[in-house]
């Protein structure tokens, strides 16, 4: 059980919550009297959004559950993690264990965390040397145009480990007037912050290149509250290029790189204490790139497109000076992607969109751990989606796809979508069904050293899940509220069984209510809050650990002295959940976990054209919690930085 350093008003800031939620839902009562010339900022009504389908969609449009965060709402915020904007995101848990740069698990919907498919700028980034997941304590916050979660079974779309959904990362590109910025931050911990960002381009080209350098002395990854007081620390440099060519009017050209070079001080782990203090450390590099060409000799009536993309993650952890496993994981993969587009006015005034996608990826890896010299899976593909737009009203979408594996039986998942816009009520209804797999990992069917024999008889993970809601707009768009409710079943799930791996007979089941809310309080003042119902178990009906059954989020975000100063309130509340404890002997158990709220304040001030003071707090409550049991977190803490754009 953890404890809190002071008697922070957990239940204030809870109630508070609900109350702005059920504020943003009383407007509704209002919005016939709205005239229009009310204080306010009309909200975006359709943003556009890349990962719902295999086309860009207007978010209108889609019937699946997603949310898009801009970068004007990273900046605001001010957290230099993505996991930690990800925190505000309903239907999503995040669990840090540990220190800055520990290893970092995004779950959606009750989903496991090798069930998150993640992208960045076109490249499936998940780790094939980590059992697939994706560790985003090594991805900074910095030089991201957008970020889109998509929820739900999406693997008609998207392939193998996009049983719990999709979060697909864009960064910034460059546009016409070259551009550019100096960051230089510092603070608790002794964390130090430098970026630079230079982008810029022309009538048939663009190019975007940035740098990061992130230092920390941080705090201990176990538990200090538990007796362990050695500082565990950070290091991060990132680089990144990416860019387009256009040498034709009909054929564009881009592509994009990726370098992370990471270390992290690490604690050791035995049975009973749990965490504990040790000279330990992992070094990881992190390479992604991606090239694609796409042909348009019909003005967007009937376009081609195909990528190659490269992911690779190479591991190196030392435990008291020596050595103690290296690991190395790669994913080269192919596509080719063909769409149609056409109308026809005279039938529902209809709009069509085909899209046809067939790909090959091949997973390696080699470890020091391994009973041999290299694993490797390769999987075909073959998908084809279908979007219909009826009476600029009603939008529905289709999506088939078939994977064959050199390793285990083909299988295939479907997706359905719908939404269905009425203007004259500010009303939105949508909803979508889909299924998933998640093929097992590299080391779950080849096995590793003589601890754990791998099985070739393992079947994909498979999922299936639905949902379906309402987006009501208020007060002449200033206001928005929406409700989803969702309902997930996982069979087949992979799990370790004496020294092996098996499929687990019976379904895993989770469900639950999503609900989020904005508000354009006043041409200054912007309210948004989010809150999560999630009722995940495992076959045998015992809660899923780390999957907290209530979350919320609220921001508040102020602009003032004639838009040169802004002010920003953060407020996330995790609720009660599980996680697993072990005895000497590794028998596991299950501990309960309590709740947590971290309120953070960041402020910024531009004291002149292109020059910008900004300072934020963490923690603010001075929290005493854990999110994995035993691993430590970090008290309050504060940060201030300069910021040079031109």
């Amino acid at each position: 059980m953890t404890t809190r350093r002071k008697g922070a008003p957990r239940r204030v800031v809870v109630t508070g919550m609900a109350a702005t939620i059920a504020l943003l839902a009383g407007l509704g009562t209002t919005s016939a009297q709205g005239t229009g010339e009310a204080a306010g900022t009309v909200l975006s009504l359709s943003p556009i959004v890349v990962s719902a389908s295999r086309v860009p969609l207007p978010a209108e449009r889609v019937g699946s559950a997603v949310t898009v965060i801009t970068a004007e709402e990273i900046e605001r915020r001010g957290d230099r993690f993505v996991a930690d904007i990800l925190r505000d995101v309903p239907g999503l848990a995040v669990n840090r264990t540990g220190a800055a740069g520990a290893l970092t698990a995004v779950r959606i919907r009750g989903a496991e965390a090798d069930h998150t498919l993640v992208i960045v700028d076109g490249v499936e980034v998940n780790d094939p040397s980590a059992g697939s997941d994706y560790d985003f304590a090594r991805l900074m916050a910095q030089d991201i145009e957008r970020i889109e979660i998509l929820r739900g079974p999406q693997s008609a779309l998207w392939g193998s480990d996009a049983i719990g959904g999709v979060i697909n990362i864009v960064t910034k590109r460059g546009d016409a007037a070259p551009s550019g910025s100096v960051e230089v931050e510092g603070g608790s911990f002794g964390t130090r912050r430098t970026s630079a960002a230079l982008r810029g381009g022309g009538e048939r080209f663009n190019l975007s290149g940035s740098v990061q350098r992130y230092r920390t002395d941080g705090i201990s990854n176990a538990a200090a509250s538990r007796g362990n007081h050695e500082a565990d620390g950070y290091k991060n440099d990132t680089a990144s290029l990416k860019g387009s060519v256009r040498p034709i009017d009909e054929i564009e050209v881009e592509g994009m790189a990726r370098y992370t070079r990471a270390f992290f001080e690490t604690d050791g782990f035995t049975g009973g204490p749990g965490a504990f203090d040790q000279i330990a450390d992992t070094t990881t590099r992190q390479k992604y790139g991606r090239i694609g060409v796409t042909v348009d000799p019909f003005d967007g009536t009937w376009t081609h497109r195909a990528s190659l993309a490269y992911t690779g993650d190479r591991d190196e952890s030392t435990t008291n000076g020596t050595t103690s496993s290296t690991a190395y994981g790669t994913k080269v993969k192919q596509d080719y992607e063909t769409t149609v587009r056409f109308d026809t006015p005279d039938v529902g005034n209809a709009e069509h969109v085909l899209t046809f996608l067939a790909e090959r990826e091949k997973e390696r890896m080699e470890a020091s751990f391994l009973a041999q010299d290299e694993i490797s899976t390769t999987n075909d593909g073959f998908a084809g989606e279908y979007n219909l737009g009826l009476w600029d009203a009603l939008y529905l979408s289709g999506s088939l796809r078939r994977d064959e594996s050199d390793r285990f039986d083909g299988e295939t998942t479907y997706r359905g979508t719908a939404a269905y816009v009425v203007d004259d009520w500010g009303t939105r209804f949508h909803g979508s069904y889909g299924t998933g797999i998640k093929n097992p990992t590299l080391t779950e069917l080849f096995g590793y050293t003589n601890n754990f024999v791998g099985n070739p008889n393992l079947k994909p993970e498979r999922a299936r899940g639905w949902d379906i809601g309402v987006e009501q707009r208020f007060w002449d768009d200033r206001a928005r509220i929406d409700v989803t409710y969702f309902r997930n079943r996982v069979e087949d799930l992979i799990t370790g069984s004496g020294n092996t791996a098996i499929n687990l007979n019976g379904t895993s089941p989770a469900e639950g209510v999503e609900i989020t809310g904005d508000i354009a309080v006043t041409d200054a003042i912007d309210l948004s809050a989010a809150y999560t119902y999630t009722d995940a178990e495992t076959a045998t009906g015992v809660e899923q650990v780390r999957r907290p059954t209530h979350t919320a989020s609220m921001s508040v975000n102020w602009r003032f002295l004639e838009d040169r100063a802004n002010l920003n309130l953060g407020v996330d509340y995790t609720g009660a959940f599980t996680d697993f404890a072990f005895s000497p002997t590794y028998v596991r158990s299950i501990v309960e976990m309590e709740a947590y709220t971290l309120v953070s304040l960041q402020g910024s001030y531009e004291v002149a054209d292109g020059v910008e003071l900004f300072a934020r707090g963490e923690n603010l409550l001075d929290e005493d919690y854990e999110e994995v049991f035993t691993y430590g977190t970090a008290g309050r803490a504060g940060y201030a930085g300069l910021r040079l754009s031109f």
